[in-house]
């Protein structure tokens, strides 16, 4: 088959879904399911290979997805039935005024996206983003684009998040050199992609909290929880994910201790201990029975089960195309090219993100390309670093519709797909071209 086959075909495939939701109102799980076949019939995929394809997709983003979501659903339920994430919303707006906010969530993202996966920071933050945008009547996106920023600028270019980590082992970069400059580059992108931006797409997109994650007002009556057990509740989790970060890079692999932290640090046991906690601290210690609770977690569970699946769907589609070698032929048409290595190393990541929506595999099938040419060359030290940076940025950019990461998103805030786009897409472009841009700026005086 020649190689501009699979490019259009995935073009037509995209283009198809897009029309298939957006048009005609077809149920976004359906549609993912229906083009991820469609597709890979057209590439010419064996017919058990694309189901193979499919079970994969769906099992691997579940098997993650699912949990992190049910748990966090059910957390976050909590929180809002007790009146925990509206004592966190009147706080906030207290501490840093309605302005501010935006700050505080970017700067919270930012931090709580070095050491945690994008989804599990995002699940558990969101409700914050709800209970101040009904403080202040403000578009959800107002708050929600911020904490999303920060959340996305540091998991994509700060170790030790997979992605940069796995980028700078392939292409031998300095570790700590790669964490600088990703700090560096990932500063003013969440300025401009989450603070500047947020402001801007607020005034045009007003969203409200989705009525599937409408809470009843069952705190009424009930002093509301104290700021710092909420906020405790909210840090359990990620204390210990941290701790199981921390721990995997200092302590050797048999040592006992780093064995329990990365027990009980692991996303699905440290969101569960948190889940837990907050049942009985915000809801058994504070008069609630347990047949309650009960309903409180079942009720939470009721959206939770459209988020899995459409999430697991997009998983689908990502699967079939890096099945189908997609992203393959992309970045070998790309890499045969004679653009500086810098610039050739985000566009490769850009066009292999943009073709299969996983930003994880754009930078490791980038940077094994990029791998060869980089020795060819005798790339100096420092650029290698500025190197990891920059296919990390290409992988950031434009998620769309083949990417679980959108749907996650167009489901916690109710958005149209159209306006996922005008939001979501957009902010990780942003994203993408200014932390881009601040490398190839040092690029051009190292």
């Amino acid at each position: 088959m020649p190689p501009l086959v699979p490019i259009f075909v995935t073009l037509a495939g995209i283009a198809l879904l897009l029309l298939l939701v957006m048009r005609f109102k077809l149920q976004a799980f359906v549609a993912l399911l229906l083009v991820s076949l469609l597709v890979g019939l057209a590439i010419g995929m064996p017919l058990q290979q694309i189901l193979n394809s499919i079970r994969k997709g769906m099992g691997e983003t579940l098997g993650f997805v699912a949990v992190v979501v049910g748990l966090g659903a059910m957390l976050g339920r909590i929180l809002e039935i007790s009146g925990g994430v509206e004592r966190l919303a009147q706080t906030l707006l207290a501490k840093f005024g309605e302005e501010k906010a935006q700050w505080a969530l970017a700067l919270t993202g930012f931090i709580v996206g070095i050491p945690i996966f994008f989804d599990v920071g995002f699940v558990i933050l969101v409700p914050v983003v709800y209970g101040l945008s009904r403080k202040t009547e403000r578009s959800l996106l107002y708050y929600g684009i911020p904490l999303l920023a920060g959340l996305a600028v540091t998991h994509s270019f700060v170790p030790p998040t997979p992605g940069p980590i796995a980028v700078a082992e392939i292409l031998k970069a300095d570790l700590g050199a790669v964490i600088g400059f990703g700090i560096l580059a990932g500063i003013p992108a969440a300025i401009a992609g989450g603070l500047l931006f947020a402001n801007y797409i607020a005034k045009r997109i007003h969203v409200e909290v989705p009525e599937y994650f409408q809470t009843e007002n069952a705190h009424v009556g009930k002093p509301l929880p104290s700021f710092g057990m909420v906020a405790g509740i909210i840090f359990v989790p990620l204390v210990l994910i941290v701790a199981n970060t921390v721990s995997g890079t200092w302590l050797p692999a048999t040592n006992v201790v780093r064995g329990i932290l990365t027990f009980i640090g692991h996303p699905f046991v440290a969101l569960l201990l948190a889940t837990l906690l907050a049942g009985f601290l915000l809801g058994t210690r504070r008069g609630y029975t347990r047949e309650e609770l009960q309903e409180i977690a079942t009720k939470a569970l009721e959206p939770a089960g459209l988020i899995i699946l459409v999430t697991g769907a997009g998983g689908v589609l990502k699967q079939v195309l890096i099945d189908s070698g997609v992203g393959e032929v992309l970045g070998k048409m790309m890499a045969a090219s004679a653009l500086p290595p810098i610039v050739l190393a985000f566009l490769i990541a850009a066009i292999i993100r943009i073709a299969q929506g996983s930003a994880t595999v754009a930078m490791i099938t980038s940077a094994g390309l990029m791998a060869p040419i980089i020795t060819a060359l005798s790339v100096k030290p420092v650029v290698l670093s500025l190197m990891v940076i920059a296919i990390a940025a290409g992988a950031t950019i434009l998620s769309h519709v083949n990417d679980s990461g959108f749907w996650l998103v167009n489901r916690y805030f109710g958005l149209s797909e159209k306006d996922t786009l005008r939001s979501w897409t957009i902010m990780e472009t942003i994203i993408a071209l200014a932390g881009f841009a601040v490398v190839f700026l040092i690029s051009l005086f190292v």
